[in-house]
């Protein structure tokens, strides 16, 4: 019996990352709000009845890419944010993680960066989830280092939705950077982080 369910637990999950791939295809040339069920299930091969199975709406099926476009990443940034080395080291490691991820999932990213802001609210508000968890994974190695001595709280959180916000648009850039000018946007990216870490070493807290 527990072989049984086990195969049907598996076609479960293989069904429901079928549904996910496809949506995410057919999202290349559209928005989630405009998705249908009917389209997801019909690029599967299955009954759209079966849909309801394992989303219980398109939002639901757009929070479940978030979390598999986002929620991976936060070990990565946890593992480069707590590597050592100096400044231009470490900005160099964030830029090359956004052009790796950008190149292993574009779908994802573009995902992402179309529904940010896109119409569909449970989805902005699991983007912004995500991305508030970052800052704050961000914000607690900030405080970690010397050189937030005497910074608030308030004020690292500042500088750390600065770093992610870059990192976003970062990689919107490289979605639509053509292969010639990528060196010259990496090399973009790097200088405007520098700029946000010369800021950082000057910052004087005006109240």
């Amino acid at each position: 019996m527990s072989h049984t369910l086990g195969i049907r637990q598996a076609q479960k999950q293989k069904t429901r990352q079928a549904l996910l791939d496809a949506a995410l295809e057919l999202l290349e040339e559209q928005s989630l709000s405009s998705l249908g069920l009917r389209e997801v299930t019909r690029a599967v091969g299955v009954a759209p009845t079966a849909f309801y199975r394992h989303f219980d709406s398109t939002a639901d099926l757009g929070v479940a890419l978030v979390e598999e476009a986002l929620g991976s990443l936060h070990g990565v940034i946890r593992e480069t944010l707590a590597a050592t080395g100096d400044s231009e080291e470490r900005i160099a490691r964030a830029v090359e993680l956004i052009v790796r991820h950008v190149d292993a999932y574009p779908a994802h990213v573009r995902f992402i960066a179309r529904e940010r802001h896109g119409g569909v609210q449970r989805v902005r508000e699991a983007i912004g989830a995500q991305l508030g968890q970052f800052t704050e994974e961000v914000r607690d190695a900030l405080a970690l280092d010397p050189e937030s001595a005497g910074w608030s709280t308030d004020d690292l959180l500042m500088l750390a939705r600065l770093y992610v916000d870059h990192m976003v648009m970062t990689a919107s850039e490289f979605l639509v950077t053509a292969d010639r000018d990528r060196d010259r946007m990496r090399d973009l990216a790097e200088r405007q982080m520098r700029l946000v870490s010369l800021g950082r070493r000057h910052w004087r807290d005006p109240s």
